[in-house]
């Protein structure tokens, strides 16, 4: 595709590294761009920059944040006993969104995948060992998605977890196998959540 100017080139190049954009969707969406207003172009461009220079990973459960603990880790009210182990920040927000959760959270930060090259060592399953260790934990969800390699992340950390004095719990299949939990609607999640059953039958 021939473009009238490389600054336009540039832009729609970005754009079409995302996930899920093309190069004619990344036209579109530089396009649009053009016709704002510079003021909201340079706003545009200072959260990019902030996204980059200010966003922070909480140093306890690695979810995203603003500072050194997330809103989550530091709030009084939520049930530090009670902790539910994600794949990444997305599982964060859709749990949630359901309002039917109240406990803590630990991103892995991923999912065991030997044929992507991602193995255990690569997760955020030592930290999580770790907070384990401290006492505090009495209950792990594993809220992992319904694949295979969820699966296998899940039976690789309730091998982990079994020398310590903790409940392991997974969400109930009300979510489809094979499905995500970022597709999931809220109700469904929510009663996946509060059905929870015990990890291992």
């Amino acid at each position: 595709m021939n473009y009238p100017s490389q600054v336009l080139e540039l832009v729609v190049n970005e754009f079409a590294k995302l996930p899920g954009i093309g190069k004619k969707t990344a036209l579109r969406l530089a396009l649009h761009l053009i016709k704002r207003k510079k003021n909201d172009l340079v706003f545009f461009s200072e959260s990019l920059l902030k996204l980059a220079n200010d966003l922070r990973y909480c140093t306890l459960c690695h979810n995203v944040s603003d500072s050194n603990l997330c809103e989550i880790c530091s709030s009084f009210s939520r049930k530090k006993e009670q902790l539910c182990v994600v794949e990444d920040l997305r599982d964060v927000m859709a749990i949630e969104n359901t309002q039917q959760y109240f406990g803590v959270y630990h991103v892995l930060g991923g999912v065991i995948a030997p044929m992507e090259g991602i193995g255990p060592d690569t997760l955020n399953v030592n930290s999580l060992l770790k907070r384990v260790e401290t006492g505090e934990i009495k209950e792990i969800i594993l809220a992992l998605n319904a694949t295979m390699e969820g699966d296998t992340t899940a039976f690789y950390i309730s091998k982990k977890l079994q020398p310590y004095d903790v409940k392991i719990s997974t969400i109930s299949r009300g979510i489809s196998v094979g499905g995500e939990l970022e597709y999931a609607d809220e109700i469904t999640l929510g009663r996946a959540i509060t059905s929870r059953v015990n990890y291992g039958g």
